[in-house]
């Protein structure tokens, strides 16, 4: 990182004192406390669960580099261990013209992103310059020159961080943690111009620089250690709202299906994520009527389940006319059109009259309703669909009227079941869906539920036999007549 004479010209040959060996002990106390930080940050970095933030790793792999070459400046050290000077200093060289990469990409974590691109140029200059002069090492060539440039772009390195930290940055009082930086900076300035005036042997006494690059990285650990802390609360934070969400979510679907005489209701629901934008929902009545709405909103997540949560409450609305699908469709979409610009919903509804035997329906952009009676039929697709809510007010639905026998059955979804994709990303598609309703006609709405579930999981997990990660919301509502 700073202009040093090689280890080479170093090396006498000549028995090694007493006061280098003392010295060369206090440096290897001071590698070991350096490798000690640096291998313990990197060991945090890689074995968080997380990842996202690098600046802890970039930390450790700086101070590792630091460590490795002050250890193989020390001639009494590489006589202990049979390294040649030669091979150290090769070494040596090697991590004085790389250090400054960690170093850089460590800073680009931590500076404003207006001030990354100038950042990025100068870690874009030092790469060149080290593939340049590493081999310039290595063949002996321009060695002088080399080293008078790395010092120049060392120098430049530590000028332009030093700007974009604690000079270009916003007015007001400097946060504590670069307070702290700067103290280190100071501190290892004071070491650095100490170390280079003993080497033009201006001053007596040995190189300290050591000493103060080890209190520059405390300074620098608190940094990282800080912003990583920070992001740490911020995601808890983050956690706890999405488990708040959750909650909230969770109490705007229904506990428990309607029990009807003569109707049996099963509903599955799996999220794709901790929140989601599929929803379903019942209108209940003391005769024996009722409404099923099943809706998926675009998108996921929290903005996903707010809209849900709107949805609820329009839906609570459309009780006065829960007979007519049409009429309950077009209640949504006026309810919903204005109050977002980037999403929409599909959305079917379904009316069941036990009494009278009949089932009215009504989809907006929803995947088609499946129907089969169980005793004597084949299973099909029923599609009766309009524009998706809440995108156009004057959109008009329309709705169709079918007979209700014993033995029939209806299922209701959303599309993360017919689209989940196996190994090859092809879908599962609604053929496959029917394919299930025909196979399984004996089963109770419950157990053909959780049947149909089970098929698109081993379709997804393919011939490794590992699931894929669910890729949307699937909801799914299987009603039987009984009678």
């Amino acid at each position: 990182m700073f202009q040093h004479l090689p280890i080479a010209d170093r090396a006498t040959g000549n028995s090694i004192p007493i006061a280098e060996w003392r010295w060369a002990i206090l440096s290897l106390g001071t590698c070991a406390i350096l490798l000690a930080i640096g291998f313990i940050a990197t060991g945090i970095f890689l074995f968080r669960k997380k990842k996202t933030d690098r600046a802890l790793l970039y930390f450790g792999v700086f101070v590792i580099l630091y460590a490795v070459r002050m250890f193989m400046r020390e001639q009494p050290l590489l006589s202990v261990f049979a390294i040649p000077l030669a091979l150290a200093g090769h070494i040596e060289r090697f991590i004085t013209f790389t250090i400054a990469l960690p170093n850089l990409i460590l800073f680009l974590e931590i500076v404003q992103a207006r001030w990354r691109r100038v950042i990025l140029w100068a870690l874009g200059v030092q790469l060149v310059f080290a593939a340049f002069a590493i081999p310039c090492d290595f063949l002996g060539i321009a060695r002088r020159q080399v080293d008078i440039t790395n010092s120049l772009l060392v120098l430049a390195s530590w000028i332009l961080l030093t700007i974009f930290l604690f000079i270009l940055r916003p007015p007001g009082r400097l946060p504590r943690e670069l307070r702290v930086v700067a103290v280190g900076l100071v501190v290892l300035a004071l070491f650095v111009v100490h170390g280079n005036l003993t080497g033009l042997h201006l001053i007596p006494g040995r190189d300290l620089e050591p000493a103060g690059f080890l209190f520059f990285v405390c300074t620098l650990g608190h940094l990282v250690a800080h912003r990583i802390f920070a992001k740490e609360e911020s995601l808890f934070a983050i956690q706890k709202e999405l488990e708040i969400a959750e909650q909230i979510q969770a109490s705007i679907l229904p506990r428990d299906v309607p029990r009807r005489a003569g109707i049996e209701i099963a509903a599955r629901y799996l999220p794709m994520s901790a929140v989601a934008g599929d929803f379903y929902d019942f209108l209940t009545f003391e005769r024996n009527h009722l409404g099923i709405l099943i809706a998926d909103v675009t998108g996921h997540g929290v903005p996903a389940a707010l809209i849900a949560s709107m949805l609820k409450v329009a839906f609570a609305s459309q009780s006065a006319h829960a007979q007519d699908p049409a009429r309950v469709l077009t209640g949504l979409n006026q309810a919903l059109c204005g109050k977002f610009e980037d999403h929409f919903v599909t959305a079917a509804y379904l009316y069941a009259d036990l009494d009278a035997k009949i089932i009215r329906y009504a989809g907006a952009g929803h995947p088609p309703l499946l129907f089969i009676n169980r005793a004597n039929g084949e299973a099909r697709s029923i599609e009766k669909n309009g524009l998706f809510l809440g995108m156009f007010p004057e959109a008009d639905y329309s709705s169709m009227e079918m007979p209700l026998h014993s033995g029939d059955r209806y299922v209701l979804y959303t599309d993360g079941l017919p689209e989940s994709k196996n190994s090859t990303s092809e879908e599962f598609g609604i053929a496959r869906c029917i394919e299930v309703l025909n196979s399984h006609t004996h089963l109770s709405a419950g157990a053909l539920a959780d049947q149909l579930l089970g098929e698109i999981s081993r379709w997804t997990a393919g011939a490794q036999g590992s699931a894929r990660l669910q890729e949307d919301d699937m909801t799914l509502i299987v009603i039987d007549c009984q009678r």
